[in-house]
């Protein structure tokens, strides 16, 4: 899944396979972000998969949280990886065999995945609930596959909290307002809580990263989702214009900052 301020992440399963390779490039460059590590490192640690369990992890893109869980698990256990897009789920499978990892990965959407009750000790789902048009029904999915006693982590941004710095504030409320209007499920990571308790899950813990987004990466996918925006009439061309000569001085200057907060739960049901 990826992120950009003024639209929330792509759907794996609507990205076109001629697409797919800047869809990785854009997930490698994620996955090196401080903010996006220092979350999966919390998550990874917060669920303590232990040697011959069985995890799971909801939108597994390119594989690398699953390749974690293998390494924790080991021959004794099994990790496993679902997504809704073949062609990713394709790269995950070269990426595990060229590392030499035994892994499984499965097409599925988190509504129904192909899992007896009770198969799972550890799940975890990252920047899925923000697609979700029923994330009440996806949760409870993750319940019925969860062991008694089994543990999950919901990783997901909130994007009510998107911050971009330097330009008109006009012009930024009102890409952030078209993004927000255009998102299934914007505030996403505020509601992991609360789908939780509602689906029978103890609450254990709770963290929180800012995503913040380094200017060479982002400006580009910034520049087309804004010329979307005027196409749309959202903005006029001389505001988006305005925009990126503002975003490109503050970025020379050491002025700049793009991020949106991103919210991790922890939670276990009752053996």
């Amino acid at each position: 899944m990826t992120d950009s301020n003024h639209m929330p992440s792509f759907r794996s399963d609507q990205i076109e396979p001629t697409a797919i390779d800047q869809l990785v490039e854009v997930l490698d460059m994620q996955a090196a972000l401080p903010g996006i590590r220092r979350l999966r490192e919390w998550a990874q640690q917060a669920l303590a998969v232990r040697t011959g369990e069985r995890a799971l992890d909801i939108g597994s893109g390119t594989g690398s949280e699953v390749f974690e869980f293998a390494r924790r698990v080991g021959a004794a256990g099994s990790a496993v990886g679902v997504d809704p897009n073949p062609a990713m789920l394709a790269v995950a499978r070269a990426r595990a065999a060229e590392i030499g990892v035994d892994a499984e990965f499965t097409e599925a959407s988190v509504y129904r995945m192909p899992f007896e009750d009770n198969s799972f000790d550890a799940v975890r789902c990252e920047r899925v609930y923000q697609h979700l048009d029923d994330p009440a029904a996806a949760t409870a999915e993750i319940a019925r596959i969860l062991r008694p006693g089994g543990r999950v982590v919901l990783i997901d941004s909130d994007w009510y909290t998107a911050i971009t710095h330097p330009g008109d504030p006009q012009v930024v409320a009102a890409l952030d307002a078209d993004a927000l209007a255009r998102s299934t499920n914007p505030g996403s990571g505020r509601l992991l809580r609360g789908l939780l308790v509602r689906a029978g899950f103890v609450i254990d813990d709770i963290g929180s990263q800012a995503l913040i987004w380094d200017p060479e990466a982002v400006l580009p996918m910034e520049r087309m989702f804004t010329e979307t925006a005027v196409a749309a009439g959202v903005i006029t061309a001389a505001q988006a214009e305005q925009l990126f000569a503002d975003l490109e001085a503050g970025v020379r200057s050491g002025d700049f900052h793009m991020s949106v907060t991103m919210f991790a739960v922890l939670g276990h049901l009752e053996g």
